[in-house]
C-alpha cells in the first residue's frame, strides 16, 4: 500500500495509507506514525503515539468490518499532532471500564485516553474516524 503526503494549510504535509483491517496492518501503521513524528522532530512523542494508533487500528479491525481501514497523522495546529483510523461503520467506539479481571482484551480506548491529550470520534455519512491528539512543541 502507498503512502501519501499531502500539503496541508499549517505548513505540515500531512501523511496517510491505506491498509487491510488485518491485525499485522498495526506494525505497518506504527511505520507511518514513527515516519511522520520524524520529520516533524517530534521523536518524544513516537512511543506514545506508536501505542496510540495500534490500538486504534486494533479496534477498526475488531470491529469496524470494512473492506478497508484508513491511517491519518496531521497537524491541524502548530502545536497538536491528530492520529486518525477512518472505517466505513457508523458504530461509536465505547470505553470499556469494568473490571473483568479475565477479559485481556476491549481497554485500549482507557490507553488511548491515557496516552493522549484528547481523543474522539468524528461520523460521516460513510462511517467514522476515531482519532486522538497529542500536544507537541512547535517547530522552531
Amino acid at each position: 500500500m502507498t503512502v501519501t503526503a499531502t500539503p496541508r494549510p499549517t505548513g505540515y504535509p500531512g501523511y496517510s495509507q491505506t491498509l487491510e483491517p488485518l491485525p499485522e496492518s498495526a506494525g505497518i501503521a506504527r511505520s507511518l506514525v514513527r515516519t511522520a513524528l520524524a520529520a516533524w522532530h517530534q521523536h518524544e512523542l513516537i512511543d506514545d503515539a506508536q501505542n496510540i494508533v495500534t490500538e486504534l487500528v486494533a479496534n477498526a479491525v475488531d470491529h469496524g468490518h470494512s473492506a478497508r481501514i484508513r491511517v491519518v497523522v496531521s497537524r491541524p495546529s502548530h502545536d497538536w499532532i491528530r492520529i486518525g483510523v477512518i472505517d466505513r461503520v457508523r458504530i461509536l467506539p465505547r470505553m470499556r471500564t469494568d473490571s473483568n479481571g479475565d477479559q485481556i482484551r476491549g481497554r485500549g480506548l482507557v490507553l488511548v485516553e491515557a496516552l493522549s491529550d484528547r481523543w474522539g470520534t468524528d461520523l460521516h455519512r460513510w462511517g467514522k474516524t476515531v482519532w486522538a491528539d497529542l500536544k507537541c512543541e512547535p517547530a522552531a
